[in-house]
């Protein structure tokens, strides 16, 4: 296994746990509008991301797997969002909020890495597909980063001196 192939699939890993994170951030903060569209907005990102990781991956010889599916589970959905809606109630919201900020922001962080990493291996070996890949999905990641960056910076003040 060389470099290009691990990076792949820890970015591929990476995209997916980040995909399903936007997800269940959404679900457990459906009542905060915005963070329950634009987290499964930028979640979609992600899905798009782990398919097209896996269709490089196969043109370089590697099996990455499915893209996580695009709907949650219905049961699981149900209780994610019975639980944000008695969790709205209660002082502690903001402070899980701003903990699912910050480890989705982490998460986006790590991913960003590695596409820088791939594209300094796509350079390297003149791999303009890899390249290619990188220069249309890694700009997304960072995007992810700057929400997560804005809306811990938005509501860091309100929650943290309201305790």
């Amino acid at each position: 296994m060389n470099g290009i192939t691990l990076t792949l699939r820890t970015l591929h890993r990476g995209e997916r746990r980040l995909a399903h994170d936007l997800v269940t951030v959404a679900e457990r903060h459906r009542t905060e509008h915005e963070v329950h569209h634009v987290a499964t907005d930028l979640s979609a990102w992600s899905r798009e991301h782990v398919r097209r990781l896996a269709e490089t991956g196969a043109e370089h010889g590697v099996t990455l797997g499915d893209p996580p599916g695009h709907s949650p589970d219905g049961v699981l959905a149900t209780l994610r969002k019975k639980a944000s809606e008695a969790v709205v109630h209660r002082p502690e919201p903001g402070l899980l909020l701003l903990r699912d900020l910050r480890e989705l922001h982490l998460a986006a962080a790590e991913n960003s890495l590695h596409w820088e990493m791939l594209a300094q291996a796509a350079q390297a070996s003149r791999d303009s597909g890899l390249l290619a890949l990188v220069s249309s999905c890694h700009p997304r990641t960072l995007r992810q980063m700057r929400w997560t960056n804005t809306m811990v910076k938005n509501l860091s003040p309100q929650i943290l001196t309201s305790l």
